[in-house]
């Protein structure tokens, strides 16, 4: 087994050890998740995410089980990470490379755990228009995190390959999320939907090949009738599959976003993970906030936007002197100035969201 895989194995085993107490596999008795309980393991997965940080500034080489000069030189080749190294003796080397690695891995965090708000804005009109007991929020939450981890584990890899093959598709990455984010502008209120479930196409395709039972039995997501002797679905079922819709639809934006910043597949995952394994206890704090941030749906559509253009005009950003750290500023400076601007200008009633 290469470095890679047991740098990759080992950092499985260790976020699945954490997942079997934050979501509860081992006890996965339905209850509503409070504010504290949210805030705590928010608290406690961004740390997580922090940490992880802090040990790649130190330790990013062993990833890649890099141990010489030559070995930096190959993948700062093969990531594009434009380092240079020229002068520079093994050690200092070493030290420059883990930094901008360990950089490229916050600003991607950053980025997906922005985006991801978006997302957790439409899962909660989803819950809403569905009428999903809130006693069930956590129950769905769990397999939809579980299934995006798996889908996003796919889609980076597979683009990955594709990058590495077909450089242009990152152009074409660019430009879909300049459209995504001007889309986003121009809609109605940046990113909310009005959700009908019997009219949700996903709910119409499924109808055609599993029978969906009228109602909500215990929780369940099927069952097998005892008179009629017939496997049904639940409606929160087909809650599910819209949430895992929702999320695949949302990585086809933040997955691209996120390779403009490193086309290492390693270091997008790890950001990836961070975000979206943080996405159930922030969901239980934004429930209770929402109305609080109505203009951030504006501010990722322009984060949405400068990402795009910057995907395209890498070359150009980089002569003017847009590094990374750079780019991190710009990042959050514009989701501070969308949130500050959100509490400064409050939403009028008829804008919140109808509980």
């Amino acid at each position: 087994m290469g470095t890679e895989a047991i740098f990759f194995t080992v950092f499985l085993l260790c976020i699945a050890a954490i997942l079997i107490f934050d979501l509860g596999i081992l006890n996965p008795k339905k209850h509503e998740v409070g504010f504290k309980e949210a805030l705590i393991w928010t608290i406690v997965w961004f740390s997580l995410a922090m940490g992880f940080y802090f040990f790649l500034t130190h330790y990013a080489h062993i990833i890649h089980g890099i141990n010489d000069i030559e070995g930096l030189q190959a993948f700062n080749e093969l990531y594009k990470h434009k380092m240079d190294f020229e002068g520079m003796e093994y050690p200092a080397a070493l030290s420059h490379y883990n930094s901008k690695v360990a950089l490229q891995y916050l600003t991607g965090f950053f980025i997906e755990y922005s985006l991801s708000a978006d997302n957790l804005f439409v899962i909660l009109l989803i819950f809403r228009s569905f009428g999903v007991a809130r006693k069930n929020y956590k129950q769905i939450l769990i397999w939809g995190i579980l299934g995006a981890v798996i889908m996003r584990f796919t889609f980076i890899f597979l683009g990955a390959a594709l990058i590495h093959e077909f450089h242009w598709i990152l152009y074409v990455f660019g430009a879909f999320l300049i459209f995504s984010g001007i889309k986003m502008l121009l809609s109605k209120e940046a990113g909310e939907t009005d959700i009908k479930p019997e009219n949700h196409p996903l709910v119409k395709f499924v109808s055609k090949f599993i029978a969906i039972f009228p109602r909500n039995i215990k929780g369940t997501f099927a069952f097998k009738h005892k008179t009629e002797k017939k496997f049904y679905v639940t409606p929160l079922f087909i809650v599910l599959l819209v949430v895992e819709f929702s999320d695949l639809i949302f990585a086809i934006d933040s997955v691209p976003a996120i390779f403009s910043i490193t086309l290492d597949p390693y270091i997008v995952f790890f950001a990836n993970i961070f975000a979206i394994l943080g996405l159930r206890s922030l969901f239980f704090l934004l429930e209770r906030v929402v109305n609080l941030f109505h203009l951030l749906g504006y501010g990722l559509a322009i984060l949405l936007i400068f990402i795009g253009v910057k995907l395209i005009f890498e070359d150009w950003f980089a002569s003017i002197g847009l590094t990374s750290e750079k780019s991190l500023f710009v990042i959050l400076g514009i989701l501070a100035i969308s949130i500050l601007a959100s509490i400064v200008f409050p939403a009028k009633p008829k804008e919140k969201i109808a509980h």
